[in-house]
């Protein structure tokens, strides 16, 4: 048997903040919280460990001292479900996000986002769930 991907851990400034932007832009919502940790995930996902089958992984926010000071070596990937890319660009502008250069030449089919403490991640646009 294989492992499941089930979480991915996110260290940052404002726990609660970031959970919020991510909450907004997934539609998932807070599972678990302390003040150093917040847990999200989809609301279509049942709790316990024992979920079967694939699923969407939930985002843990942990409070760290230190800033981010360079690129990430991983990053989430977000598709629109409901709008073209450029609507949900506008969308999560206007939560909190903003446009970042990575030295994209301008071909790419994606755009480079930051998160509101600068982590970075991508609207697709060619792949639909």
């Amino acid at each position: 048997m294989a492992s499941k991907f089930t979480e991915l851990a996110i260290d940052c400034a404002d726990p609660h903040g970031l959970a919020r932007f991510w909450c907004a832009v997934l539609g998932y919502e807070v599972r678990d919280e302390d003040d150093e940790l917040v847990t999200i995930g989809s609301p279509a996902v049942p709790d316990g460990r024992d979920r079967p089958g694939p699923m969407p992984p939930a985002l843990t926010f942990a409070r760290v001292p230190e800033g981010k000071s360079v690129k990430n070596r991983l990053h989430i990937d977000v598709n629109p479900t409901d709008r073209e890319q450029d609507e949900e660009v506008r969308r999560l502008l206007d939560l909190g996000a903003r446009h970042i250069d990575v030295g994209r030449t301008g071909e790419a089919s994606w755009v480079t986002l930051a998160d509101p403490e600068g982590n970075e991640f991508c609207v697709l646009a060619s792949r639909r769930p």
